[in-house]
C-alpha cells in the first residue's frame, strides 16, 4: 500500500463520531475523579483539576444538548439539563466540603452517559 492510503487507513480509524467522542471524554472525567477517589490521600491535590475538566465536560455537553436547534426529544433535553444541574451542585458540595464519597455519583453518572452514548 502507497503511503497515502496507509496514512489514510490509518486516519479513518481514528476518526470518531460524535457519540464516541462524547463517551471517551466522559469517561475521561470518570477515570481521572476516580483516581483522586481512590487515592484520596496521595491524589486529593489533583480533586480541583479533576473537578475543572469534569465541570467542562458537561458545560458542553448541557450547552450542546439543550441547544433549540438541537434534534434531541424534549424530554431528553430535559433528561440531560436534570443531570447537569444535579452533577454542577455535586461538583460545588465536594469543593466546598471536600469527601472522596461525593465522587462517586458524579463518576456513575458519567460511566453511565458514556456507556449509552456508546450503546452499551
Amino acid at each position: 500500500m502507497s503511503y497515502a492510503a496507509n496514512a489514510y487507513a490509518k486516519t479513518s480509524r481514528s476518526v470518531l463520531t460524535a457519540r464516541e467522542a462524547e463517551s471517551a471524554v466522559l469517561t475521561k472525567a470518570s477515570q481521572r475523579l476516580q483516581m483522586v477517589r481512590d487515592d484520596w490521600a496521595n491524589q486529593s491535590g489533583e480533586l480541583v483539576a479533576a473537578l475543572n475538566f469534569n465541570q467542562k465536560v458537561w458545560t458542553i455537553l448541557a450547552t450542546s444538548a439543550t441547544d433549540p436547534a438541537n434534534q434531541l426529544p424534549e424530554d431528553v433535553k430535559q433528561g440531560v439539563a436534570n443531570l447537569a444541574v444535579f452533577v454542577f451542585r455535586q461538583m460545588i458540595e465536594t469543593m466546598a466540603d471536600p469527601a472522596p464519597e461525593k465522587l462517586t455519583p458524579i463518576i456513575t453518572i458519567n460511566l453511565n452517559l458514556a456507556a449509552g452514548l456508546a450503546g452499551r
